[in-house]
């Protein structure tokens, strides 16, 4: 076991694979992984000031995929209660979220909550491509605002 780890690990490291790197681990984070994508994307940006903007925009994509990805499994979700029940499902929890519709997938930025949030969408059935844009927006701001605040605080001599 240790061994696969050290494999993946060595697979997975900055320096050598970089923005593809970026691109994994931002798409396995935004799934309901418990991992965050921030320390890899600025740790490249730290290793290669030049990548600031690739890194957001891969970043970006690879997060907007897993968000995806999580709305995929909770329509899945859906679907499978519903059938399992023989009727459709209807929590009451969730009604609020309906409320906002798509436009809540803004929030998919958030932490702990986020993630989940895409999944819920899709379980609530939700227009994928409306959520898609608005998850993208909301991970996008996310990923500037927190690469550059990173970089203000632990500047090291950065240039842009």
């Amino acid at each position: 076991m240790e061994a696969w780890l050290h494999g993946l690990l060595a697979a997975l490291s900055l320096p050598q694979y970089g923005l593809s790197t970026v691109f994994v681990v931002a798409t396995l984070s935004a799934t309901l992984l418990p991992m965050g994508s921030e320390p890899v994307v600025f740790g490249l940006v730290k290793l290669n000031p030049t990548l600031f903007w690739p890194a957001v925009l891969v970043a970006t994509a690879g997060n907007t995929l897993g968000g995806a990805i999580s709305w995929a499994m909770g329509m899945g979700a859906h679907r499978a209660v519903d059938r399992a029940r023989g009727k459709p499902t209807e929590m009451q929890a969730l009604r609020w979220l309906e409320r906002f519709g798509p436009k809540a997938c803004l929030l998919s930025w958030l932490p702990a909550v986020g993630d989940p949030l895409c999944a819920v969408a899709g379980w609530l059935k939700m227009p994928f491509w409306p959520c898609l844009a608005y998850m993208a927006v909301g991970k996008f701001l996310r990923y500037v605002t927190m690469t550059a605040g990173l970089l203000w605080v632990f500047p090291g001599g950065l240039k842009f």
